[in-house]
């Protein structure tokens, strides 16, 4: 395996537990508002989320829309009469206070810092969302850097994302960097379309059915210590 000196890595399912964080934030509004909530509500929840999520990923709706629409087809599914915008506003405050780590995400961002290698988070997640949960988080001192898609005007796995990037960090020549990451799709094959290796955070053991092929595949973060210099 080859050496790296500068790791791009993704936020959400990566370094921080998404669907811990997104549970208890919606646990919490659902309380507020004195909705019932049960299982079926996550579960719907997750499947319209993904639905609109895709939608964005594709460019078909902007990040603003596609916030308050999951929240709209939700209610419409519960046959809760809710404002979407407002519920979802704050259900963003609460998700931003949902800092938890992925086993093994603290010890990879402290080695990588300990061994003069630079860790930088790139996202597409929501820029107020991803700057609280990680100014709240304990692998802040390691992460150089954050870069979210909102900010930057492209997203992954758009190569201009990625120009930007890497015209906002100290040279390093492409052969030194690697992107990680659990989506095949925006970090995988932005990694392809920036000219860089990647590795694919398979931590489900799911079956790649693409034609995105990974430089590497792990289950764990701790397999990744082999790739630091």
């Amino acid at each position: 395996m080859k050496k790296y000196e500068v790791f791009l890595i993704d936020a959400d399912g990566t370094l921080f537990d998404y669907d811990m964080a997104e549970e208890s934030a919606l646990k919490i509004m659902f309380r507020k508002y004195q909705f019932s909530y049960e299982e079926n509500v996550r579960i719907k929840y997750r499947e319209i989320n993904q639905e609109v999520w895709d939608s964005f990923e594709k460019g078909q709706i902007p990040k603003s829309e596609m916030q308050v629409l999951r929240f709209n087809q939700l209610f419409d599914a519960l046959k809760i009469e809710s404002d979407p915008k407002k519920f979802n506003e704050e259900y963003l405050v609460e998700l931003g206070k949902g800092s938890f780590l992925i086993d093994g995400a603290f010890e990879l961002c402290k080695s990588i810092s300990d061994n003069n290698c630079k860790a930088y988070i790139v996202t597409n997640g929501i820029s107020t969302t991803q700057k609280a949960r990680l100014e709240n988080s304990i692998i802040k001192p390691y992460i150089a850097k954050l870069f979210v898609s909102e900010e930057i005007g492209f997203q992954k796995p758009n190569a201009l994302y990625f120009e930007y990037v890497f015209s906002h960090i100290p040279y390093v020549d492409k052969s030194k960097m690697i992107i990680i990451g659990d989506s095949l799709s925006a970090d995988i094959a932005g990694g392809i379309n920036a000219g860089i290796d990647s590795c694919w955070f398979n931590k489900f053991d799911t079956e790649n059915n693409t034609d995105i092929a990974p430089t590497y595949e792990i289950k764990s973060l701790k397999e990744l210590y082999k790739l630091i210099v």
